[in-house]
């Protein structure tokens, strides 16, 4: 991510502009999603169990 500076910004809003543009780009989700390795099978029981939960909340809120 490259921010420019512009003539006669202060750092602040320079800051500010990086940290939209970052949060934006979905750079720093991407990077925590990527920290800690994950099997197949630890992806696959996750993605199970997310299913399972969004089914869960759906069958509360049609009952």
């Amino acid at each position: 991510m490259q921010v420019v500076l512009r003539e006669g910004e202060n750092f602040e809003s320079l800051l500010r502009r990086f940290k939209s543009a970052v949060e934006h780009n979905g750079i720093i989700k991407d990077y925590k999603r990527h920290q800690a390795f994950m099997s197949r099978a630890e992806r696959a029981r996750a993605k199970a169990k997310r299913a399972e939960r969004r089914l869960m909340r759906r069958m509360r809120r049609a009952a």
